[in-house]
């Protein structure tokens, strides 16, 4: 099995992982209602998706 000849450093590491951070989302105003939702879902507050009612709005 393969071995590592030296000790991977505290900076190479932090590079390799610099890639991980968790994004925050980008949100979109739904044109129905207004609210901000993610883009290509359902909208949870009016249930509509490409301007046209998909799910029944819950109250």
């Amino acid at each position: 099995m393969a071995v590592p000849k030296r000790r991977t450093s505290k900076s190479k590491k932090k590079m390799r992982r610099s890639h991980f951070a968790v994004k925050p989302m980008k949100l979109q105003t739904c044109p129905q209602c207004n609210t901000f939702k993610p883009s290509h879902v359902v909208c949870p507050n009016c249930g509509s998706y490409q301007g046209r009612t998909v799910v029944e709005a819950q109250d």
